[in-house]
């Protein structure tokens, strides 16, 4: 039996047509609406971005016109005078660029490992007095951090970590990792379970499947969680001013006010000194905010 012979057809084949999306038709009220709308946003945007432009402007000013009764929204003379002034003005200014890298990197580093850890408790496991917990982890960073000053100060006089990175960077985890487990709590619960246990079923273990199949899929939620915990120990100004007591261990955040003194302030050293100080933050921001935007958004998810 032969096989059956393709049959022809007059059908003329014509080229796909594209499907164009309607027009969408704005009455006057909806155009009034969105140039409102707009509007806001711009004014907003512009009072938010004005307080940074003027400081940088400010930092690159000679002092004569930093000082001056007119403000000059747009100087000819720009000098790099005032950051010479701020890096040369004490001699310890690269031992507080040290002391603030070290005491914030390693917040992060200890924060992110024990959060990670309480965290997967937290979301993986069921076990007695688990919602007391979250409601404690609450209630620690509503509680104001000058209220805890001077108990930590006599804590840290006791252990002997008065005027030492170990004790400052001890007192930056405690209010760090409450937010860090809670952040990272919601990560590990984007992620189903069935996932794991398919990992487990197929050979892993444990730890395995925590390592081949869950770090990686809440890895952008860890760089979302470090970057703001890095920005909180970048900025904390109170407890490193209170608990360091020698020149030579201050963070930049206390570096700062060495600009204002009984005969003046130094506003263009103290407007560069402001710029060395947002840099390295406004940098390493710029170059994980998609990791920090799609953690936020997988973070989202489950709370």
């Amino acid at each position: 039996m032969s096989a059956a012979a393709p049959v022809m057809t007059d059908r003329v084949l014509t080229p796909s047509v594209k499907l164009r999306r309607p027009k969408r038709h704005w009455t006057r009220r909806q155009l009034l609406s969105s140039a409102v709308l707009n509007t806001i946003g711009i004014v907003f945007f512009v009072l938010t971005l004005f307080p940074v432009y003027w400081m940088v402007l400010t930092a690159f000013k000679p002092q004569g016109d930093v000082l001056s009764s007119t403000p000059d929204f747009s100087p000819l003379h720009l000098t790099l005078g005032g950051f010479a002034d701020a890096i040369h003005q004490s001699p310890f200014f690269w031992d507080y660029v040290a002391n603030t890298a070290i005491v914030s990197v390693a917040t992060v580093a200890i924060s992110l490992a024990v959060g990670l850890l309480a965290a997967l408790a937290l979301a993986r496991f069921n076990f007695r007095g688990r919602k007391l917990y979250l409601v404690v982890l609450l209630a620690i960073q509503a509680v104001p951090q000058t209220a805890l000053v001077i108990p930590l100060f006599f804590t840290l006089q006791r252990l002997h970590q008065l005027n030492q990175l170990s004790g400052l960077t001890a007192t930056y985890v405690v209010f760090d990792l409450p937010f860090a487990i809670w952040m990272l709590r919601g990560f590990v619960q984007s992620v189903p379970r069935d996932i794991e246990e398919a990992a487990m079923v197929d050979g892993c273990g444990r730890m395995a499947a925590f390592r081949r199949v869950l770090l990686p899929l809440i890895a952008p939620g860890m760089v979302a969680t470090s970057i703001f915990a890095f920005i909180q120990a970048w900025n904390q100004y109170l407890f490193a001013y209170v608990f360091m007591q020698q020149n030579d261990k201050y963070t930049l955040t206390v570096w700062l006010q060495t600009f204002s003194t009984n005969r003046g302030t130094d506003y263009s050293g103290l407007m560069a000194g402001s710029v060395l100080y947002t840099l390295p933050v406004v940098v390493l921001f710029i170059l994980v905010q998609r990791k920090v935007v799609s953690g936020l958004a997988s973070g989202a998810v489950k709370g």
